[in-house]
């Protein structure tokens, strides 16, 4: 099989993720969020082949100077993927994670309605946030598509690598992939606001400039999307001002109850049937309240306003977990598993 091929039988069998790897000539394969193994016949050569195969020429003498990769590819039939090459025990790896052909709608994602209130705001900066493998980026793909279908706005990406693309429809959309068109996350948002745009979505804050960057962009009255990896909405709002210097953490959490909208935590979950995965979430939203939690320092006591909240759309993950296992969507035991805190998880 060549790398096609292998993509293909990926997408045919509702797999995420595609692991090669040289030294013992494994391929892997991640359905359901379980990674299996593919029986095959290829040597070790066969398989650094398969990586060589999607690289050009100038990532090819990258990567066999052992430089780690980032980019996207597509298949001749049209499917896209993200990939990531790298060496491990002085051999050649890499893991592709296949892309949707298209933007999901909401409700194929069985999405909460508030998200699509979150994506009506004018302004603001709204994070969806979970750990890898997710679903963050299709969720604000969704989010994306959902504007540029009910809106005239300037959408304005910034990726590493692109992972949808989308067509306009009702908005212009840009499209801007890191290492192609920019050179970092931050820089492309400086020069952004030089670039009208009304929608900003920024594919990861990664360090204190994207960060602190992002919160420019929110407070200058554009709505800013993105994506960091913590487990729960207190911890992001806490990742958010650790990341800043001890003498600006004051400032930023003024900035950042003045700006934020809300904060989206999910977790993909098997099925109780074993046929797929759903979505979990932990919805914290911007309200009067939260923000001067924040404004305070006093995160400790968001958990409290998840659970007085859900007249505004807020839950807490035990919430949506407890509600999923009731409805025999999900197990108890995968519940207690993706539980944040497992004591207090009400399962009757």
């Amino acid at each position: 099989m060549d790398i096609n091929q292998l993509i293909e039988f990926c997408r045919d069998n509702d797999a995420s993720d595609l692991h090669l790897t040289q030294e013992g000539r494994e391929i892997g394969y991640r359905r359901y969020g379980e990674l299996k193994k593919m029986e095959h016949d290829m040597d070790s050569g066969d398989v650094d082949g398969l990586i060589l195969s999607i690289l050009n020429e100038n990532q090819k003498a990258d990567y066999n100077r052992g430089k780690d990769l980032d980019f996207s590819y597509q298949t001749p039939s049209g499917i896209r993927c993200r990939v990531n090459t790298y060496h491990q025990r002085g051999s050649h790896a890499a893991c592709l994670r296949l892309m949707g052909d298209s933007v999901p709608e909401f409700e194929k994602l069985s999405l909460p309605p508030v998200i699509r209130t979150l994506a009506d705001k004018p302004r603001g900066l709204v994070l969806v946030t979970g750990p890898t493998g997710s679903g963050k980026s299709t969720t604000l793909a969704s989010m994306i598509d959902y504007i540029n279908r009910t809106r005239a706005e300037h959408i304005l990406t910034i990726e590493d690598p692109i992972e949808y693309m989308y067509t306009p429809g009702k908005s212009t959309i840009h499209q801007r992939e890191v290492g192609r068109d920019v050179d970092s996350f931050a820089g492309a948002l400086r020069s952004a606001l030089r670039e009208d745009p009304d929608v900003i979505l920024v594919g990861e804050m990664r360090d204190y400039e994207t960060i602190s960057a992002a919160v420019t962009a929110a407070e200058t009255g554009h709505l800013v999307m993105s994506t960091l990896h913590t487990t729960g909405v207190a911890d992001t709002v806490d990742r958010i001002i650790d990341v800043f210097p001890p003498h600006s953490q004051n400032q930023i959490r003024t900035q950042l109850a003045s700006v934020l909208q809300g904060v989206v935590t999910q977790n993909l979950i098997r099925r109780a049937d074993g046929n797929g995965r759903v979505v979990a979430t932990e919805i914290l939203i911007g309200t009067e309240a939260v923000c001067n939690l924040i404004r305070q320092g006093k995160t400790f006591q968001i958990e409290s306003q998840l659970q007085v909240g859900q007249n505004d759309g807020m839950h807490s993950l035990n919430m949506d977990l407890t509600a999923l296992v009731m409805k025999g969507i999900i197990t108890k035991e995968m519940a207690i598993a993706r539980s944040n805190n497992p004591k207090e998880l009400n399962l009757f």
